[in-house]
């Protein structure tokens, strides 16, 4: 892996996720969570998901993110979770639904990696997992009412 070429992707993605164009940095946000895992495409990805300017790129980066289905994606989501306002928080609910109705198996690891991450140091990253399971609790009857399970 070349950890150069890489390093200059996720730059480039970044730059292209300050565009004036909300196609620009949606596009920005899917493809730079592929690269989520390097410590330079935290801050960019974080302010995707919180973008100001146009929902779509919230709802498409949190779902890229929310695709990788790892502690990494979630954690970003997740934190950006915890502090953002009800607007991005719906559109980040929508991500959350689309992807994870599918398979229960996927929400099950989900919520158990919340669960981790309710632990962690990072006072964002702590609450964020409150917001997720607060978002999924009124999912839940959609994705699963079979389960009845309570998340909180």
């Amino acid at each position: 892996m070349d950890s150069d070429l890489r390093r200059a992707v996720v730059m480039t993605l970044g730059e292209l996720g300050r565009s004036d164009d909300w196609r620009d940095r949606a596009d920005a946000g899917h493809s730079l969570a592929g690269f989520a895992e390097m410590r330079e495409a935290v801050e960019p990805l974080l302010g995707l998901v919180l973008d100001p300017g146009d929902t779509f790129v919230t709802r498409r980066t949190a779902e890229g993110l929310l695709r990788r289905k790892d502690r990494v994606g979630l954690t970003i989501v997740a934190s950006a979770l915890a502090v953002a306002n009800d607007n991005q928080a719906d559109w980040i609910h929508t991500a959350i639904v689309d992807v994870f109705s599918i398979f229960s198996d996927d929400l099950d690891e989900a919520l158990r990696l919340c669960e981790e991450m309710s632990d962690d140091t990072d006072d964002r990253v702590a609450r964020g997992p409150v917001g997720c399971t607060r978002v999924w609790q009124r999912s839940i009857l959609f994705f699963a009412p079979h389960r009845g399970r309570s998340l909180l």
